[in-house]
């Protein structure tokens, strides 16, 4: 049985939803306040191509290989996360909630937005800077080249899960929850 996400998820909040290929199902009248687009210019669409979010250096935050929409999809919370979104008027930092919703014909995916706080100034803003090992460092400045997992690996020598679990580890450390906002925090911290 089909649905439709404009009755299903009815809500004065701003609220967009979409479906495991990351298209926008649902884009509501709250989301139009907020950034200004119409529904027309969203629905349809890939969600990281409306939102074309940004973290607070620059960094991408919303692309094809959504970590957020993986990692809520494997059952596990994550905090809001706030980023610049697009809007009509330029660039706006919201607060972006993400909820999965499994039904029989796949997951549904909802960001519930809303205006986010302007950051603190400085690196006060993402916290202390974090102690990483030697081989967090060299596997991280691969990861700033835009290496895998896979290709770190084979150039240092380590088996790929040895890779992957420094990988974690790096993300914990930074606060992140994607190789892209890791680089961009690694960034901001003067890390690589």
């Amino acid at each position: 049985m089909a649905i439709d996400p404009n009755e299903a998820f009815a809500s004065s909040a701003a609220l967009m939803v979409f479906d495991e290929s990351l298209r926008v199902l649902c884009w509501n009248e709250g989301a139009e306040k907020l950034t200004g687009v119409p529904a027309g210019e969203a629905v349809g669409k890939a969600c990281w191509e409306v939102i074309a979010g940004r973290d607070d250096a620059g960094g991408i935050v919303c692309h094809p290989g959504c970590s957020r929409a993986r990692i809520v999809r494997e059952g596990r919370c994550l905090p809001a996360e706030h980023l610049h979104a697009r809007t009509s008027a330029g660039r706006r930092r919201i607060s972006l909630e993400t909820i999965a919703a499994k039904g029989e014909e796949g997951t549904l995916f909802l960001h519930v937005m809303k205006d986010a706080p302007e950051p603190k100034e400085g690196l006060e803003s993402i916290g202390p800077r974090p102690q990483l090992t030697p081989r967090q460092r060299e596997i991280l400045g691969l990861l700033a080249e835009g290496q895998p997992a896979k290709v770190v690996a084979a150039r240092l020598g380590l088996m790929e899960t040895t890779v992957r679990n420094h990988i974690r580890l790096l993300f914990i450390a930074l606060g992140a929850h994607s190789q892209l906002e890791a680089v961009a925090r690694a960034r901001a911290y003067d890390l690589i």
